[in-house]
């Protein structure tokens, strides 16, 4: 039996654009999209979740994407359908859409196929790795797939029919998959390995190893035990965090020290059912466990809405009529009596089921389009773990409480929203015109959003807006996952390319949309001020740092209103909806601090290659920017002397490095560049090490007898230039370059006449020297050569007047990772692999490198689709204006595994004064700029608060410490002058109330906590 992945065939790697797949690259890895590029999908259905599942494929980069579906546009096609517009109506569906989505990815051909339903026959299929179906009838299913799984090919049928929605997948008898989670193998360090029956292995203190049971390892560099270096993966059991055996090593030699293991990741082969059996005997993935028994009666009343259909000349139930779901509800008992294992039917969800088939989400189409996609690239790449072999997914709880919901309300109203009005009523479909929304970022999850507002008709009212800002400009590295941009919008942008592409969507939202280009922060609280905050419905984050997520979360407390919250990191995502007065706020969790390591790691230690590429990142500043960034102070600031004086630090080093770059070492020519980067290579890849082993020779001990290069510490070895070596050589290239540009020197690649200047290049002779401190532990006080006063009046006299060279500046290099000509990653690249050949660690290719040095965040569209499609699933309930915490979800996810897990938010904790209850959400309100005294009267008469100290931002305005004149001098004045005589500063005319911060004793004398005081100044 052949697999999808077997008729792919293979693909050479160069095919592969890794500067428009970059961030994709890092969640599916090039063999992967080696696959990927090999496969051929056809799609049957081009309603709104098939032409989210083909742009989702497209943008990930399969072979081609054959689309089919003749059937013509209908303006019900229009809620969910967003590359079909007014004028398409009456037009076929496939033939309309095929040219909108192949502007996507110039990769991917796309084509239609001309013929009819009866002669998608086993020929036709037979061009095909994964076959998929929307909106295609049962029995046209069980023919297709039956075509599918006799030759191995995949199939995968999906639907979403209102709230509800399904995909199920067939890969066929053996379908292999390479990588189940996606994640990196663990790794680690060996303490000791026990020589016996169980081969227990210590992995170096405070190092887990992250293994579970079952996992596979192999091991390298074991000292003593060299028959488990390369030997055949062993399977571990897990006895702890910090241990782990392996199984007999009694009759291996006696560990001594070191050794590395590495998780061996093994293949897995799936075996799938044909869809005519799994139907009547179906594995379920559960995406929500508080509804463990949703799936089983969704299996059911989806087959029982097909049935109906079949019966009803292909109409649907119509929206909330009574007739047509009792119809559904009986064919369900009827279905459900025939399977093997039979579900316990709860009337009430198959009748919702036939009320809401004729509804078309956006939203829905998102979640089980990005949900589906995934499965496809899966299929072809066999890289994640597939779904076996149903999915079943709702979201009741969206439906509105305080809209009527019925027959009337939700009938068709001839309009584009007729889909969401199906489900949701016209009264709510005014509610959601009406919202005036703010998205914070127009990236991949911005562009998401906004094409999902848009078909919504979230905002298009006569009292709706949408607002959405972004500092960007469009990169070409933002194509594969930003679908809202095209290849001739680079460089334009983002918010401004964003809003145009959904006016054309949904002309409705022209004129209702604005578009700014301004950074949300304390800077530009003049633009987004009060009266834009106050006039907001909800927030949406699509925001890719913390701290600027933050700051809209503190914006939205203080402000009171929703916020919904999302973030993808590759295959993961989160969503968190933040509802006043309920639940806690983003910033009341704390994500864990990013991974640091120790200076003297890095310095002298290093022993894995990410502590090599920080380094090389860390030398490309030390080299390109930091000394032309002071060469160009010293030469335009007059007191640059003596504010670098006054500074702590490596003085000295600051000076010797301004004299080099501006006499001692100034090249004029690219052959002094040269020269410069190969001594550059010798001080670094050989003194440095020299110098290292001179201080701590191979055999030294520490002052307890132990070795001192006893791991972590690997020993280094110093490195002999060698120009044939292409490492060394890269080194040299990109060095000399990237020196050239700090003066404006033209460069040069041409690899042989490098090495013929490298000829003539004099390498001054090094001798290691006694009295060089090193630094050992992270505790130590940093390595600094001891200068005295007089050496540094010396350098600082040896520096050129800066008035002598008027106009000179010389040109820092600014980090830049995605552009492959700049000789930045390649330098990184050159520069890490040198000093992991020092300490004899495994490279990096290129493509690792850039990952770790540019803090690359991997990135895939299907997961930006799905996690987006659950955000605004949760804007159905904000906007509806639920009550209960346990009506909204947040939700984390993992296509890799598949793994989907809902919880209803945290509360906002409670904390009280004077038996009175408060959360984050409260505050004290004082109208009108009053002054000190009468602000300290109101907490006394109102609160029963004494307050002793009051402060705003970092200015103190009081405290019961302060001299008594002062205090007497401040009463009286009016909290606004107060602020501006502290602060020497005016308040600015945009800011209507200042926000004070307070200490005070509660009626017992007591200091308790309180909410901040908000002082409304102007009106």
């Amino acid at each position: 039996m052949t697999s999808a992945m077997e008729i792919a065939g293979n693909v050479d790697a160069t095919t592969i654009d890794e500067s428009l797949y970059s961030r994709q690259l890092y969640v599916l890895g090039h063999e992967a999209m080696k696959k990927m590029s090999a496969s051929n999908v056809l799609i049957i259905g081009l309603k709104g979740l098939g032409v989210e599942i083909a742009k989702n494929v497209i943008l990930a980069g399969v072979k081609s994407v054959t689309l089919y579906d003749p059937n013509p546009v209908e303006l019900s096609d229009l809620s969910s359908q967003f590359f079909l517009y007014q004028e398409d109506l009456g037009k076929r569906r496939d033939e309309v859409v095929s040219p909108r989505l192949a502007e996507l990815n110039s990769y991917v051909p796309v084509t239609t196929l001309d013929v009819l339903h009866e002669d998608v026959t086993e020929e036709v299929l037979s061009h095909y790795q994964v076959v998929v179906c929307t909106d295609t009838p049962l029995e046209r299913q069980l023919a297709i797939n039956e075509v599918t799984h006799k030759r191995g090919a995949a199939f995968i049928s999906a639907d979403i029919r209102g709230l509800f929605g399904y995909a199920f997948n067939d890969f066929g008898d053996e379908f292999l998959v390479s990588d189940q989670t996606g994640e990196d193998p663990s790794t680690g360090m060996i303490a000791s390995i026990t020589k016996d029956k169980l081969g227990t292995v210590t992995c170096l203190e405070d190092t887990r190893h992250g293994l579970e049971d079952g996992d596979w390892v192999t091991f390298a560099e074991v000292v003593g035990m060299p028959e488990l270096n390369g030997i055949t993966p062993r399977q571990v059991t897990v006895t702890g965090p910090y241990t782990f055996n392996i199984g007999d090593t009694s009759g291996f030699g006696d560990y001594k020290t070191g050794g590395l293991f590495t998780q061996v990741k093994k293949p897995k082969v799936f075996k799938f059912l044909p869809l005519k059996e799994a139907i009547m005997k179906p594995e379920f993935v559960i995406p929500d466990f508080a509804k463990f028994d949703r799936p089983a009666q969704l299996h059911v009343g989806f087959q029982a809405l097909d049935a109906f259909t079949a019966k009803h000349n292909g109409e649907l139930p119509r929206p909330r009529n009574e007739q047509d779901a009792v119809e559904v509800l009986e064919l369900a008992k009827q279905i459900n009596g025939k399977l093997m294992e039979p579900a316990e039917l709860q009337e009430d969800i198959i009748k919702e089921l036939s009320y809401q088939a004729r509804g078309d989400l956006t939203p829905m189409a998102a979640v089980i389009g990005g949900m589906v996609a995934q499965e496809i690239l899966k299929a072809c790449s066999g890289k994640f773990g597939p779904i076996q072999q149903y999915l079943y997914f709702d979201s009741l709880e969206s439906l509105p409480r305080h809209s009527a919901l019925s027959e009337e309300t939700c009938k068709p109203r001839g309009t584009r929203y007729d889909g969401q009005i199906a489900v949701f009523g016209s009264e709510f479909q005014d509610k959601l015109a009406n919202a005036k929304q703010f998205v914070v970022g127009a990236g991949a999850i911005g562009c998401e959003m906004l094409k999902n507002w848009a078909l919504m008709g979230v905002g298009t009212g006569a009292n709706g807006q949408i607002f959405v800002t972004d500092m960007d400009s469009i990169e070409k590295s933002n194509l594969n996952r930003q679908f809202l941009f095209r290849p001739w919008d680079v460089s334009k942008l983002k918010s401004e390319t964003a809003a145009a592409a959904v006016e054309r969507m949904n002309p409705d939202v022209t004129g209702k949309i604005k578009a700014f280009q301004e950074r949300v922060g304390p800077e530009t609280e003049n633009i987004f001020d009060d009266a834009f905050w106050e006039s907001l419905t909800a927030v949406a984050n699509a925001l890719d740092n913390v701290e600027a997520r933050k700051y809209v979360d503190r914006r939205c407390v203080y402000f009171r209103k929703p916020l919904i919250e999302s973030g993808t990191l590759g295959t993961k995502g989160n969503t968190q909806v933040v509802v006043p007065f309920m639940t806690e706020s983003y910033s009341s969790s704390q994500d864990p601090p990013e991974k640091s390591f120790p200076v003297c790691t890095l310095k002298n230690f290093p022993n894995a290659i990410e502590h090599t590429i920080q380094w090389a990142r860390d030398m490309f500043e030390g080299l390109f920017k930091q000394p032309a960034e002071n060469v160009n102070l010293y030469l335009s600031q007059p007191n640059f002397v003596d504010a670098t004086l006054g500074q702590g630090g490596n003085q000295r080093d600051v000076f010797e490095t301004v004299r080099d770059y501006l006499v001692t070492r100034k090249p004029t020519l690219f052959e002094e560049c040269i020269a410069w980067a190969r001594i550059k290579f010798e001080e670094l890849y050989a003194n440095s090490i020299k110098q290292l082993l001179f201080n701590f020779p191979k055999d030294a001990v520490t002052s307890s007898g132990t070795p001192f290069w006893a791991p972590p510490k690997r020993a280094p070895e110093p490195l002999v230039f060698d120009p044939e070596d292409s490492l060394h050589l890269d080194f040299v290239v990109t060095a000399a370059n990237l020196h050239a540009f700090n003066y404006g020197i033209k460069g040069r690649i041409d690899k042989e006449y490098f090495k013929e200047v490298l000829k003539a290049v004099e390498v001054p002779v090094f001798e290691p020297k006694s009295g060089v401190r090193i630094q050992v532990k992270d505790n130590e006080p940093p390595q600094t050569e001891n200068t005295d006063r007089n050496e540094l009046d010396n350098i600082i006299q040896s520096l050129p007047a800066p008035s002598s060279l008027a106009g000179l500046r010389l040109k820092p290099v600014e980090f830049e990772k995605d552009d492959d000509t700049n000789f930045h990653i390649d330098f990184i690249t050159s520069c890490s692999n040198l000093r992991a050949a020092n300490y004899s660690i495994p490279f990096a290719d290129r493509h690792k490198t850039k990952f770790i040095a540019g803090k690359i965040i991997p990135a895939i569209a299907t997961t930006t689709a799905l996690v987006t499609g659950l955000v605004c699933l949760e804007l159905y309930k904000v906007l509806d204006g639920k009550e209960k915490i346990e009506d909204y979800k947040n939700g984390f996810i993992n296509l890799a595994l598949p793994f989907f897990g809902f919880s209803e938010p945290i509360a906002a904790p409670k904390l009280k004064y004077n038996d009175k209850e408060f959360s984050l959400w409260d505050r004290f309100d004082i109208q009108g700029d009053v002054t000190l005294r009468e602000l300290m009267n109101i907490f006394q008469k109102e609160h029963e608060l004494e307050i002793t100290m009051i402060s705003c931002g970092a200015s103190m305005l009081y405290s019961f410490f302060m001299p008594k004149k002062k205090v007497e001098e401040r009463m009286a004045m009016p909290i606004s002058r107060l602020v501006e005589t502290v602060t020497k500063k005016p308040v600015p005319a945009h800011v209507k109330a200042l926000v004070l911060e307070t200490c005070v004793n509660d009626k017992e004398g007591e200091d308790v906590e309180v909410p901040y005081v908000r002082v409304v100044i102007r009106p």
